[in-house]
């Protein structure tokens, strides 16, 4: 009677006993194992207690039991084990060696709750941190990636923003084990992705529960997709997705609970660094064209000739002039006049190959920073393609308009060592061509220096 009774008290017990034997088998467990691991106790009886670890703590959890054995109990040993619908439970034991009986005894709580709870705090805590903290936004998303994957599975990850201007979802931060960068995507478009961020209401998507076949995931359809809007003060700004491949890394309620719990802190943080982002933007470009401004620019130009007189090579810079430019202006008004600058900026911008710099210096000029030319003629070339580009019709507020430009070109080392040299020669071949009537190309001569005993000419500006 009092074994049926003690039975009876230790099935009414919210924690776990277990008992295992010196092959590390299961002999008895209580009635809660099953509401901790979701076995029933005739489905491990007689199993090795290892099996059910968790893979990464099993190493330590046979290191922790031999030394129970060797009569050192263990009042808090932590660990964690793979419940039989396959998700992560977190255990604490309580256990100690019966030398007698040749068994080990042990106590499990259930703990997943105050670790969830343990986890999200530290989380939002390291989010925070990071939006101080980090670099940029590429820097800031390969952080958040980092502390996701501390509250769940997280290989495949991305980050997919919506930018309301265009209708369209870019993906700005993407890791996937099967799948590439996909390309920006209208928001009418057919995936889950697009439906979260519409509805602004979070998906899970398993085999269990599948979604619409009509939306695809992403590139290759993912077993088990989880996905959560970011939110800022009632507008979704974009979604954090996690997806994985196969059912040995599955995603739950629970899950979508807490990545939603963290989305909000996400958000602020991607604001946060948006927000850093642009200002730092303004401050190097010229508010009209969005070039480079005088000081970027010029950081540009001296990070370019550090490297040519390092490395050696070909360097050319084009000081470029609008002719009769006040014309415009005077006879149009400035919004005409601005449409024109930002129209040249395109055009010069589009005849450029990557790694050439172009910024505005103010008004209508602007400098072109040619690297990695092959030959100096090669700067001819391009200044007169150039020049022919913005000598085109431009359409501009409903009227044809025509614009001409001087360029003067200095190449280094002949023109000059430093950016002051080179700016100097430049700007006085592009001044001798406006005196000559603009609308021509002209490479510096001695000839085209005043005689000023090495100031700057009439237009230098760095």
């Amino acid at each position: 009677m009092e074994t049926v009774q003690l039975n009876k008290i230790m099935d009414l017990l919210w924690d776990a006993i277990c008992v295992v034997d010196t092959e590390g088998r299961y002999v008895f467990v209580s009635a809660a194992y099953e509401r901790i691991f979701g076995y029933k106790p005739e489905e491990v009886i007689g199993r090795r207690m290892i099996e059910l670890v968790h893979p990464d703590d099993r190493e330590v959890t046979l290191e922790v039991a031999a030394a129970i054995m060797a009569g050192s109990p263990q009042p808090h040993f932590q660990n964690r084990y793979i419940r039989k619908d396959g998700t992560t439970v977190h255990i604490m034991w309580s256990a100690r060696w019966s030398e007698t009986d040749q068994v080990r005894i042990a106590v499990a709580r259930d703990i997943t709750a105050l670790k969830r709870a343990e986890s999200m705090t530290a989380a939002l805590h390291a989010i925070s941190e990071a939006a101080h903290t980090v670099a940029s936004l590429p820097a800031l998303y390969e952080e958040i990636h980092r502390i996701i994957g501390t509250l769940i599975p997280a290989s495949n990850f991305f980050v997919a923003l919506y930018d309301p201007l265009h209708a369209e979802l870019s993906f700005p931060y993407f890791v996937d084990e099967r799948d590439d960068v996909p390309p920006a995507q209208r928001l009418d478009g057919g995936s889950l992705t697009a439906q979260l961020i519409r509805t602004g209401q979070a998906l899970l998507v398993t085999p269990g529960v599948p979604s619409d076949p009509e939306l695809p995931i992403i590139g290759t359809d993912a077993l088990h997709w989880l996905g959560v809007p970011l939110c800022s003060q009632g507008t979704t700004l974009g979604a954090l997705v996690v997806q994985s491949y196969s059912d040995a890394t599955r995603y739950t309620e629970a899950d979508k609970e807490l990545l939603q719990f963290v989305s909000t802190q996400v958000a602020a943080a991607i604001e946060r660094k948006q927000a850093e982002a642009r200002l730092h933007h303004i401050a190097r470009h010229d508010p009209l064209t969005d070039l480079a401004n005088r000081d970027l620019f010029h950081q540009q130009f001296e990070a370019a000739l550090d490297s040519v007189s390092r490395f050696g090579g070909n360097l050319a810079l084009l000081y470029i002039d609008l002719d009769k430019f006040k014309q415009v202006n005077d006879r149009f008004g400035h919004h005409t006049g601005d449409l024109l600058l930002c129209e040249v900026a395109q055009r010069i911008r589009s005849h450029l190959r990557e790694g050439d710099v172009v910024g505005r210096m103010g008004g209508d000029e602007f400098v072109v920073l040619l690297c990695r030319l092959q030959a100096m003629a090669d700067s001819i070339t391009i200044a007169e393609k150039l020049r022919a580009a913005i000598h085109a019709p431009f359409q501009l507020a409903e009227r044809t308009l025509r614009a001409s430009t001087s360029i003067g070109v200095a190449t280094y080392p002949l023109h000059g060592h430093s950016s002051r040299e080179l700016m100097r020669a430049a700007d006085a071949a592009m001044y001798r061509v406006k005196e000559e009537g603009g609308n021509r190309v002209r490479v510096a001569m001695p000839s085209d220096l005043p005689d000023n005993g090495g100031l700057a000419g009439p237009h230098s500006a760095l």
